[in-house]
């Protein structure tokens, strides 16, 4: 009896603003499968209801199977997974959907807490990244604490600290809610090169793990230069661990300048000043670490290649694209998730775009992202980036929630590609 493989897939980008929603419907002769990849939105705009599309989604794989990748831990990717003490969040209706399997990057593994034993196929380093991380996420609160109590002034570096660090602060009901839901079907937290059991979700369908690399994987990381400033691995893990050792806050908890004689009001304005600026540079830093736990997942079937990043950046990026036998992979993709919605760094310009575009006349794009959130357009930092968006519309075809038409159906606004083998 043949394989079943499917005869086409139907790729949806589901308008949640700042944020990612990619539901990969896979049509079989007799069934559907799906693939719903992240679903989160940051600041969530008025417009978008997460609910009104957890019930789309919902209703589009009634009948079929459900797997779920949630490729990192930034809201903009999970917060629609969050539940609701009424039972009617939008991770409640996900839920619903009893997903078959969940995914995550092996940074969310359960026996990795800094507690643990050590675990089968975990090393020491492993175990402190994942400790990184957490001291990431109470770095980010006492900067949201500090931005509350500060004097008012630069609005523009305090809106892109409160964004930074909301964003990455820990959204416990949405990481709950995903590790019952695996705990339901079957859970997986991949590394590079990570078996995973899409494969066996999608008959027909050859799924490969491309990142994020484990320490084990990644022992060079530390010999690299700084040119780029944004190493993680082994800067976070001093920067994060100092300013919160042993759990403190690294801040305190009153900052006024009450009390303080007019004539000296001044320098602390200023000093204040330079201190956001400081935090500012941290929380970016820490910004590309955890968009660097990115899982990216590559798809293959019918002789298509469909590339899922995450907000994979560029040192998740390099260690696969440092091996001769992915670039060669990569280079007849024939739809490609823009990294980090468009961010400068997430679509590597010469390793990566210029090999598929030029190679794949029909590469097509889909881009999910919204104006004035993230970055800043006088520095060349802007989300999404202005250049890499006409290197976009100039080499591919390009979906964007941001400026394509949308379908709307049932309160839900998407956009949709398909792909028949």
């Amino acid at each position: 009896m043949p394989t079943a493989k499917p005869k086409s897939v139907r790729i949806r980008s589901y308008n949640v603003g700042f944020g990612d929603c990619f539901l990969l419907t896979f049509v079989y002769a007799t069934k559907e499968k799906h693939v719903l990849i992240d679903f989160g939105s940051f600041p969530k705009p008025a417009a978008v209801s997460m609910v009104k599309i957890a019930e789309h989604i919902e209703k589009t794989c009634t009948g079929g199977d459900l797997a779920i990748v949630a490729t990192h831990r930034h809201a903009d990717h999970i917060n629609g997974f969050s539940t609701a003490d009424n039972g009617k969040g939008s991770g409640d209706v996900i839920r619903r959907c009893k997903p078959k399997l969940v995914v995550q990057p092996w940074t969310e593994h359960p026996d990795l807490a800094t507690d643990a034993k050590a675990p089968k196929g975990f090393v020491a380093g492993d175990r402190r990244m994942v400790k990184t991380l957490g001291e990431m996420n109470r770095f980010q609160r006492a900067v949201l604490d500090r931005l509350a109590q500060a004097p008012a002034g630069l609005r523009g570096v305090r809106s892109r600290l409160r964004f930074l660090g909301e964003d990455a602060v820990k959204n416990l009901s949405a990481v709950k809610n995903l590790m019952a839901m695996g705990k339901q079907g079957k859970a997986e937290y991949l590394r590079f090169g990570s078996a995973t059991g899409l494969s066996q979700h999608l008959p027909g369908v050859k799924v490969r793990v491309l990142g994020p690399p484990s320490i084990t994987q990644l022992p060079g990381i530390k010999s690299q230069t700084g040119e780029h400033q944004t190493e993680f691995w082994h800067i976070l893990a001093a920067t994060a661990g100092a300013h919160t050792a042993g759990g403190k806050p690294p801040f305190g908890r009153k900052y006024s300048s009450r009390g303080i004689p007019g004539y000296a009001k001044w320098l602390v304005q200023h000093a204040d000043s330079m201190a956001r600026n400081q935090l500012l540079r941290i929380s970016l830093a820490m910004d590309n670490a955890l968009n660097n736990t990115s899982v990216i997942l590559l798809f293959e079937v019918g002789g298509k290649k469909l590339l899922f990043p995450g907000d994979a950046q560029l040192e998740n990026w390099s260690f696969a694209l440092g091996k001769p036998a992915i670039q060669k992979l990569l280079e007849q993709v024939d739809v490609y998730k823009v990294g980090h919605h468009g961010s400068l760094n997430a679509t590597p310009k010469v390793s990566l775009w210029e090999k598929f575009a030029k190679l794949n006349l029909g590469l097509v794009t889909m881009l999910s992202t919204g104006p004035n959130h993230h970055g800043d357009e006088h520095a060349g930092t802007e989300v999404p980036r202005s250049k890499l968006v006409t290197a976009l519309t100039a080499g591919s075809t390009l979906f964007s929630t941001n400026s394509s038409p949308l379908t709307t159906e049932a309160g839900a606004g998407f956009l949709e590609h398909i792909l028949a083998f």
